[in-house]
């Protein structure tokens, strides 16, 4: 161990490069030979703070010092020394003495200088061959080593030479353990086709092609950051180096390599590459996800709760929660407007899934052809239009919940594909051949027969027996009367608080008129009632229009319309039609076919009178 200050005098005194040993808990120079002296300048003497030359480089000289601490040794070019308040750009090479103890030895290289001396090297040719040429470089080569050994053996990177002919002479101890070679192995012998002498593919690498013999017979400096050298044990090693043409009395004789292994860098490079691949794909999940998230709370729910305490109700709800703490497939099933939406909502938040996202998916709300992207996703390029990276509806349920509204709209083409994806836990988006993991709980809803559906041809039978699990009734607000005056005073509060209106107060009258009245829209058509009421109660007394014949008269007598008052009508017919059928645009029950025309008419008229989802979706009472 070295240990004593005379051994520190000893160690620097052999460095022929400026040298020091300095110790790191008191950041004060141990010692420093004559040529450290002499780089630093004034001051730079034993007990010196060593910081004092460092300037705005410390904090990169602290990493740099941990670096060694980590490692036993480490080398910089990022820490430039302040001499006489000048930057002075160099090389700093340092090494753990010992095990526990804080000094550590540090070799200083001037940048700068190491340039003059390669832009003064003249360009000469090796005069003289055979056996003398080759014991004169075998003998500076011999003499190199035996002066520098220290040096060599103190380094962190690989160093070995050559001579003109391209035989090892020297070989240093890194390098050694890199690459598994002895000394023995490798002196008087052509290194190149020992270590060098293939590609990774397997292709040969011939000597006349490699960098390395350019240095020492065009005398070149050659840095290559990504080449192959081959182990004893026959493993590849990913280096980056540098040669450089070494001379003997202004004579070429020979090159010396210095090398790094940098094969866990590589490998941490590619596992970075992919770590940002995966989270640049689960950026663009979050991101749908979040877009998604943010369009269903801007949609504002008249529902927070299921409202009712009928025997229809109470059933209903021993059902979701029977259901809601395990990972079965739920069919709900009722009349347009009973609140299955509401009810999937209700399992998903009583699931141990309610952390994760309830996708809500309209069937019949989405073009036929426009489906298959967006339940499955996309890859940029999968069709014409698809300009980037897409998550499908399907992926971004992973995990939670995924809720299919009017399921038996699904086109036939799609059914197929999605019940492959549920049955196999995976998707796949279009034009990938990368298959995602799939984790997803299902609830299904509809307004229609399923067995119908499928007899008609419409629903594929195996999706039907794969949705069909646990069956859920929503029953139509006609038979469950009872449960009208408490829906109806819940809607009444919601629709005056967003009108920012005192609610009116509602009659024993009108309450029986709206339980009298039979709701073939259900709980979505008494909203609507509820919300007209209070637009048109001036008073404190709710006033109802369930299309009484005096309205229709009233109605009726207006025979004078302005163009901006058909359009006004043609706007509300459009989204009374998408909240009728939730948003479903095409097919049986849909938009197009309540009004007549076809489902390409009604969505260019929906783009032409700027409609959009929260236009017709202010509740989801599906």
């Amino acid at each position: 161990m070295l240990d004593t200050p005379l051994t520190f005098d000893s160690l620097v005194a052999t460095v022929p490069e400026a040298a020091l040993v300095l110790d790191t808990s008191t950041d004060r120079i141990t010692t420093l030979n004559a040529a450290a002296r002499r780089m630093l300048g004034a001051g730079a003497e034993r007990g010196a703070v060593f910081s004092c030359w460092l300037g705005p480089a410390l904090p990169r000289f602290i990493v740099f010092i941990e670096e060694v601490d980590h490692r036993g040794e480490a080398w910089t070019r990022d820490v430039d020394l302040m001499v006489a308040d000048t930057p002075l750009p160099c090389e700093l090479r340092a090494r753990r003495i010992a095990e526990g103890d804080s000094h550590i030895f540090v070799m200083l290289l001037d940048l700068a200088e190491l340039e003059r001396r390669a832009q003064l090297v003249e360009t000469v040719r090796l005069h003289r061959a055979g056996i003398e040429e080759w014991k004169r470089a075998h003998d500076f080569f011999a003499e190199l080593e035996h002066q520098n050994q220290l040096i060599l053996n103190a380094a962190g990177e690989g160093i070995y030479g050559v001579n003109a002919e391209g035989k090892t002479t020297f070989v240093n101890r890194a390098a050694q353990e890199m690459l598994g070679w002895t000394t023995e192995d490798l002196l008087g012998k052509p290194i190149h086709d020992m270590i060098h002498h293939h590609h990774v593919d397997g292709e040969i690498y011939h000597s006349h092609d490699c960098p390395i013999y350019r240095s020492f017979r065009f005398e070149q400096v050659n840095r290559i950051e990504d080449e192959v050298f081959w182990r004893k044990d026959g493993r590849p090693i990913r280096v980056e180096y540098v040669s450089t043409p070494i001379y003997d009395q202004q004579v070429l004789a020979g090159a010396v390599v210095i090398f790094r292994d940098i094969t866990e860098r590589k490998e941490n490079e590619k596992r970075l590459h992919d770590a940002l691949a995966e989270i640049a794909s689960l950026r663009d999940r979050l991101e749908q996800e979040n877009a998604y998230l943010q369009e269903a709370i801007t949609t504002e729910r008249a529902h927070h709760d299921i409202i009712g305490s009928s025997q229809a109700v109470r059933q209903l709800l021993m059902r979701v929660e029977l259901v809601a703490g395990t990972d079965a497939t739920v069919l709900i099933s009722g009349e347009a407007g009973t609140g299955k939406a509401l009810v999937a909502h209700a399992i998903h938040n009583a699931s141990p899934r309610r952390r994760r996202p309830l996708i809500h998916v309209r069937c019949g709300s989405v073009a036929p052809g426009a489906m298959e992207a967006e339940l499955f996703g996309q890859i940029r390029g999968a069709y014409p239009g698809a300009l980037r990276d897409k998550p499908g509806k399907l992926e971004l349920a992973h995990g939670g919940t995924l809720f299919l509204d009017d399921v038996e709209e699904l086109p036939p083409e799609v059914q197929g594909q999605l019940l492959r994806a549920l049955q196999e836990r995976e998707v796949t988006r279009l034009g990938d051949t990368r298959g995602r993991s799939l984790d997803v709980r299902v609830i299904a809803a509809s307004t229609k027969p399923l067995d119908r559906e499928v007899a008609a041809g419409r629903l594929r039978e195996d999706l039907n027996l794969w949705l069909n699990v646990f069956p859920i009734l929503c029953h139509p607000l006609r038979e469950k009367r009872e449960d009208i005056p408490a829906l109806a005073t819940h809607l009444l509060g919601l629709a005056a608080k967003r009108m920012n209106r005192k609610p009116p107060v509602i009659t024993q009258n009108v309450m029986e008129r709206l339980m009298g009245y039979d709701w073939p829209g259900n709980v979505r058509e008494l909203r609507n009632v509820i919300e007209r009421a209070v637009i048109v109660s001036q008073g404190g007394k709710l006033i109802v229009d369930l299309g009484t014949p005096d309205t229709r008269s009233r109605q009726a007598n207006r025979t004078i319309r302005t163009e901006a008052d058909l359009e006004a009508d043609m706007r509300r017919a459009l989204i009374d039609c998408l909240r009728e059928t939730d948003g479903k645009v095409s097919g049986r029950s849909g938009a197009a076919e309540l009004l007549g025309i076809p489902a390409t008419t009604f969505y260019s008229r929906m783009r032409k009178f700027s409609i959009t989802r929260p236009d017709w979706d202010n509740a989801d009472v599906s």
